[in-house]
């Protein structure tokens, strides 16, 4: 077909397509450069601090806490549950907690909890609703599988199929607080498929012509078998081993991830 520079868009299964595309090109000894964008909402690219598509992400997925809240304060022991994208990394449900200081809970992949017992989450819930009266809970799509009974299945692109963390959420609250005779109020939202279709926001524009921008001037330099990425305001070409040898993770011993506890005040185990 004569293509000479090819700029392959998105996550992590993306960028190791192009790791196979590009080890193809080597092996027939052809001159075509490959570079990579990231572009993937659950901004999981190893080793680039924030992919286009993020921060769109995240707004949306702020108003949705807002509608969880609004729910959550409307009825007595009101709980406003949200189900958020985040197969294996948390980063959308962390920050759009962060952004709106109105989660009470954040469950998160990378951080395992149990529902019963000490530091489980429906103890505390119920001593929150209690204190408070309401509560809104956060759950990334990939929180709490272990919890779940495992499908063994996989997806087109060989991702296992995860449970529905927020069914089983939604579930788990009504039994426990039925249990206690207290009449308890869940409403879940789940966005998820808004979260992702919406058009970019104004962030995400001028980051995304950025991103073209030095991808096309890297191919045009010669350049190959990399992604451009922006880190510490400079943009930077990383070799795509090194962004396909695993998933970017939330670290739990991080401040952000310690400023997301502070946010929501959970002490969980």
């Amino acid at each position: 077909m004569n293509v000479n520079m090819l700029y392959i868009i998105g996550g992590d299964g993306t960028m190791k397509a192009a790791s196979a595309i590009q080890e193809e090109i080597a092996r027939r000894r052809l001159h075509i450069a490959v570079v990579g964008i990231p572009k993937t909402i659950d901004n999981d690219i190893n080793f680039v601090p924030k992919s286009f598509g993020f921060d769109t992400a995240v707004d949306v997925a702020t108003t949705a806490l807002r509608c969880a809240h609004t729910e959550a304060i409307g009825a007595p022991y009101g709980v406003g549950l949200v189900k958020l994208m985040g197969r294996e990394s948390g980063f959308i449900a962390a920050s759009s907690t962060l952004s709106l200081n109105v989660v009470n809970f954040v469950l998160v992949p990378e951080s395992p909890f149990k529902l019963e017992g000490e530091g489980g989450l429906l103890p505390a819930l119920e001593k929150r609703l209690l204190e408070r009266s309401h509560a809104v809970i956060v759950a990334a799509e990939g929180a709490g599988q272990d919890l779940l009974t495992a499908s063994g299945k996989t997806d087109a692109s060989g991702n296992l199929v995860l449970g529905d963390i927020g069914s089983f959420l939604q579930k788990a609250i009504k039994n426990y607080f039925a249990a206690k005779d207290m009449n308890v109020t869940v409403k879940y939202i789940d966005p998820s498929y808004i979260v992702r279709s919406m058009p970019a926001n104004t962030n995400d524009r001028v980051y995304c012509g950025q991103l073209g921008r030095n991808a096309v001037h890297a191919a045009m330099a010669g350049k190959t078998n990399m992604v451009v990425a922006r880190m510490q305001d400079r943009f930077v070409h990383l070799p795509l081993q090194l962004v396909t040898r695993r998933r970017r993770k939330i670290d739990i011993t991080s401040n952000y991830w310690r400023s997301v506890i502070a946010t929501t005040g959970q002490k969980l185990s």
